[in-house]
């Protein structure tokens, strides 16, 4: 077992590792230095809802506005995220407060919402939208405070603290709907050390709100747009009634304060928003598990192939005598080339384009250069490396289809670049009609579709067609023995034998290894959390690769003995059998976690869950049948054939 005390002791020093990366941080953007009543811009990103899953820009709503609205330039991965950043009419100052200030209109003219932006109003709050803003690129955050222990809470009245993305439009009391339209802001700051003949600058750290619903009899205000707030317990709160015309002031006030947090970790509070304990724990209980389980696979399987070999080398004069049987048997046919050669090759050629993008995606996240500060750096990145990786998918798809002795290259390079993206393009298409219908910001824009179709067939497309021009020139795979000119009869195989059984039984390992990370990353995408754990998502996707690999030489090693030589197709299926639980996991999910019951919002979840299964299945798939190739390579070359 010392191979196992070996491999143990690596990964404690990985995982020390991994925990240096997971704090460590990259800005995104040099700090902004202000100094005391510089403006501090406070912009709206979105509306979001975790039961709509339909984001909306922010003047969809009868908002405030300022005299001249300006849209930021976005990136490609703010634009499919839904972001739509622009301006607002609340005017900050830096470390200036507020009491209470009329946002627009003037007191004695408040603002009127007719019928249909009531109900669109009650509709969004029915919907449990959050409001987005930011100042200094921060995300405004309301905070949650609660007692940890109830036992303990006589001793002890610490009260712990999550911060909750964004706030809540408003609330329902009833079947009464109340609108946040007084908007308490903090803003946290952090005095630089300068000299002392310098004027002090300041540093936004924080940027927190209490949202409020006031009636408008109780703020008083006056001819200057200024207000008083009403004692927090004689206010009623501002209901807004579908059926007729409401009339309301939305206001606001800011108050700052010190902090000791420095700028660079500033985005520590948004970070630690779910226990990283649990997530510490039950991450190294699934990697020791999952290492100790491949330690003994590998022994095992080490043994019983040393043995294999032996025997099927001995030179005794039994051999005549004997019947050969096992592996051994089919070395005729092993190589035989598959079913449908060229679909084979493309879809393991977009196999390594996906396992090449996540690498480097997860690796370069993971030493803090794709942080959340730097908003849809991570999809831009994504897109674009999906691209460039294409000639390496071209190269290794080419060489395949070569080996496999193919001959129509062009059609073959074709196949590769078009058949997976063209199934996520068209399966997003059917998805952005929909969102569209629903005038969603989440909805891509025709012109950035355009300029998607551009990078497909501009870049990704002739990549490939480079890389599988050279990959079917070079030398093909050299397999260690000959093929028989007549395929021989294969047995009966047992039931056990069978292609489901072989999902089932080989997709178990994979995704216990890495359900866990699997809650997080759904967590994410569909609550509306920032995800940025890239340390443990390496570390996952290292033992994927290895479990992967591993179940994949198994599954074949049994196929084999089993006198049955057709692995190519089959080892690519059952090593993507991962991606099924993936598939059960992410309806399990959505029944128990997620409050959606509409229409659209269920196929956006669905078909979106489509795509990452398939894009799951091709990735493991691919990982299990290079290594289930080179294990057969290596066998086959280990023993003696006449």
């Amino acid at each position: 077992f010392s191979f196992l005390q070996e491999r143990l002791r690596y990964m404690l020093v990985l995982l020390l590792l991994l925990h240096s990366t997971d704090s460590f941080y990259v800005p995104g953007v040099a700090p902004i230095n202000f100094h005391r009543n510089d403006p501090v811009e406070i912009k709206a990103v979105k509306l979001t809802s975790s039961r709509t899953q339909l984001p909306y820009e922010y003047y969809s709503l009868p908002f405030c506005q300022p005299s001249k609205i300006t849209y930021k330039a976005e990136n490609l991965g703010e634009v499919l995220r839904g972001d739509r950043i622009v301006n607002t009419p609340f005017q900050v100052s830096m470390n200036v407060e507020k009491k209470c200030e009329v946002l627009c209109n003037l007191p004695n003219k408040p603002v009127i919402l007719t019928v249909e932006q009531s109900k669109l109003i009650a509709e969004r709050i029915r919907e449990d939208y959050y409001v987005h803003l930011i100042a200094d690129n921060l995300p405004v955050a309301t905070r949650l405070e609660f007692y940890s222990n109830r036992e303990e809470e006589e001793k002890k009245k610490e009260k712990d603290v999550q911060f909750e993305h964004g706030y809540r439009l408003g609330f329902m009391d009833g079947n009464k709907f109340y609108l946040h339209n007084h908007l308490s802001f903090i803003l946290y700051y952090h005095r630089e050390d300068v000299e002392e003949s310098q004027e002090h600058t300041y540093r936004v750290v924080r940027f927190e709100v209490i949202p409020q619903s006031i009636k408008l009899e109780d703020l008083k205000a006056d001819e200057k747009s200024m207000c008083t707030l009403p004692e927090a317990t004689g206010s009623a709160p501002q209901e807004i009634d579908p059926t007729k015309e409401n009339q309301l002031l939305f206001t606001y006030s800011v108050h700052w304060e010190e902090s000791d947090i420095k700028w660079a970790s500033r985005w520590d509070t948004y970070l630690t928003m779910s226990d990283v304990q649990i997530h510490w724990f039950s991450i190294i209980n699934s990697v020791v598990v999952v290492f100790f389980l491949s330690g003994i696979l590998s022994m095992i399987i080490i043994r019983t192939l040393r043995k294999d070999i032996a025997n099927y080398n001995k030179e005794d004069d039994i051999e005549d005598t004997m019947e050969e049987s096992g592996w051994k048997l089919v070395h005729g046919d092993v190589f035989r080339p598959p079913q449908y050669p060229m679909i084979l090759s493309s879809l393991l050629g977009s196999g390594i384009q996906l396992f090449c993008m996540i690498l480097i995606v997860i690796f370069v996240a993971m030493l803090g250069m794709l942080s959340p500060s730097s908003r849809g750096a991570l999809m831009t990145t994504a897109c674009f490396l999906f691209m460039f990786m294409g000639v390496f998918g071209g190269f290794f798809a080419g060489r395949l289809y070569r080996t496999l002795k193919g001959h129509r290259w062009k059609k073959g390079a074709f196949c590769t670049a078009t058949l997976y993206p063209g199934v996520v393009f068209g399966i997003c298409f059917v998805l952005n009609c929909f969102i569209w219908g629903k005038h969603s910001s989440g909805a891509v824009p025709f012109p950035t579709m355009v300029a998607l179709l551009c990078m497909w067939f501009g870049i990704s497309l002739p990549l490939v067609y480079l890389g599988y021009y050279f990959g079917f020139r070079k030398q093909p795979y050299d397999n260690p023995v000959r093929t028989n000119q007549i395929p021989r009869q294969i047995p009966e195989q047992r039931w056990y034998m069978n292609k489901f059984v072989g999902i089932l039984m080989a997709g178990i390992l994979p995704f216990g290894a890495m359900f866990i990370e699997l809650f997080f990353i759904f967590s994410a995408i569909w609550e509306n959390q920032f995800y940025y754990l890239f340390g443990f998502l390496f570390l996952v996707f290292i033992i994927l690769v290895v479990s992967c690999s591993q179940i994949s030489i198994v599954m074949v090693y049994f196929q084999l003995c089993a006198e049955d030589y057709r692995w190519w197709w089959r080892t690519f299926l059952v090593s993507g059998g991962s991606a099924f639980y993936v598939l059960i996991y992410a309806v399990f999910y959505f029944v128990n976690k997620l409050d959606i019951v509409e229409f659209i919002p269920s196929l956006l979840y669905f078909g979106y869950t489509a795509l990452m299964v398939l894009s799951f299945w091709l990735l493991t798939g691919t990982i299990g049948f290079y290594a289930a190739y080179m294990f057969v390579r290596k066998i086959y070359a280990a023993v003696k054939i006449d």
